[in-house]
């Protein structure tokens, strides 16, 4: 391998493209074997250029790469932190190797530069340039093997531009970010505790759900009850990024909760109101009582009335009025009829 580098230096002067060599080299640390690997890696989709082997662009190195530097994060992170558990590695490596911060790299050692792409798709593809360098881990993998890839990113990328130990234990609070969504859009969220208990037999986990307005969200493993929640929220806010309807369905029960809290109260029954009420009813029921022909109690008004002549045969019948003439002509009639009887 060293003898193979020495003739790579010594062949470099005398290359046509020697330009593009160096551009690779002050990225790389080392000169590229095969060039055409390193170009096919920095030219978009959107500059794809045909081929006997059809039209050629960065996609297939990008799948490649993808894969080796996901092994080859991994396993710096494994040898860097003796004694982490699954969860922490599998955190740092995902911190180092999203998007986010492959497209900071990319520009930090001015791949962008030699990106071969149209000026309308640069402006739009946020991450292109953490695409191309995943492409040209790839590139490394086919031209130099695994170590190189190794090799590019402890010396090049991790020693220069990266703290791994600042990665590892730097911490999102996703959590905070998920209450302080939810408080501006007034939704109701809760973090619950779904499951404790131990992984084979000695690591003690955590699952926690999180709930947006009562609808199942975010659930996550961790190896605390914090980790597990921020998680949680973590892809709860990812998903709500990506899943419209569940975005809708969310905001709909919000709208169902809110239209019941709006609604009017009533008062509660007031129970001597009832009592009245209860006390009107006997009250009518005595006087029905009273009025019926059939009570066996008759009044002494009642007794007047038959006196003047008054029929109960017919209950509809009107009182007849009487004069005072022919009240006083009954008065004498009633007493001759008397005095004939004795």
């Amino acid at each position: 391998m060293f003898l193979q580098e020495i003739i790579e230096r010594i062949k470099f002067p005398f290359r046509k493209d020697k330009e593009l060599y160096s551009s690779f080299y002050n990225i790389l640390g080392f000169l590229p074997r095969h060039i055409e690997l390193y170009q096919q890696a920095v030219r978009h989709k959107s500059s794809s250029i045909k081929s006997k082997k059809g039209w050629l662009n960065n996609e297939r190195l990008e799948f490649l790469g993808d894969a080796v530097l996901g092994a080859v994060v991994g396993d710096i992170v494994y040898h860097h932190f003796k004694n982490k558990p699954e969860g922490f590695l599998t955190n740092t490596r995902s911190n180092i190797v999203k998007r986010e911060t492959l497209n900071k790299i990319a520009l930090e050692i001015g791949l962008d530069k030699l990106i071969k792409t149209s000026t309308q798709t640069a402006s739009h593809n946020n991450y292109m340039y953490g695409n191309a360098f995943e492409a040209l881990i790839g590139a490394i993998y086919l031209d130099r093997g695994y170590a190189h890839c190794m090799h590019f990113m402890e010396k090049q990328i991790l020693k220069r531009l990266i703290d791994i130990d600042k990665v590892a234990y730097k911490e999102v609070n996703f959590k905070s970010k998920l209450l302080e969504w939810a408080q501006r859009n007034h939704l109701k969220v809760e973090f619950k505790l779904i499951e404790q208990g131990y992984e084979n037999k000695a690591t003690q986990i955590f699952v926690s759900q999180v709930l947006v307005e009562g609808i199942e969200c975010g659930k996550k493993k961790g190896y605390s009850k914090r980790e597990s929640q921020q998680l949680a929220a973590k892809e709860t806010l990812e998903t709500l990024k990506k899943n419209l309807t569940l975005h809708n369905e969310i905001f709909e029960a919000k709208a169902k909760r809110t239209a019941m809290e709006t609604e009017p109260a009533f008062a509660v029954p007031n129970t001597t109101e009832e009592v009245k009420v209860n006390s009107l009813k006997k009250e009518e029921e005595k006087i029905v009582a009273e009025l019926s022909p059939e009570s066996p109690k008759v009044t002494e008004e009642t007794d007047t009335l038959a006196d003047m002549g008054i029929s109960f045969d017919d209950v509809s019948m009107k009182p007849k009025r009487l004069s005072k003439e022919e009240v006083i002509a009954q008065a004498e009639e009633q007493a001759f009829a008397s005095e004939n009887q004795s």
